[in-house]
């Protein structure tokens, strides 16, 4: 398993959560770690998905996404 942290747009409150929530976990091969406001950590087998399908859930769920380096992730 591979870790990915997301910086995530447009996310505003806990309807915001619970469906980036519900889109990363429609990926296949992801499991969903901490889900905050601008913010997923998440899981995935590299060979089942891909950091560009988990974007493209995002995508079609109304958010923007992008991956952080690890020393951008906020504690």
């Amino acid at each position: 398993m591979k870790s990915l942290e997301l910086k995530i747009d447009g996310m505003s409150c806990g309807h915001c959560l619970a469906r980036v929530e519900k889109a990363l976990k429609k990926v296949d091969g992801v499991a969903v770690g901490p889900v905050r406001i601008g913010y997923a950590q998440l899981f995935y087998d590299p060979s089942k998905g891909t950091a560009a399908a988990v974007l493209a859930a995002l995508d079609e769920a109304g958010y923007s996404a992008r991956v952080l380096e690890p020393s951008a992730v906020p504690a």
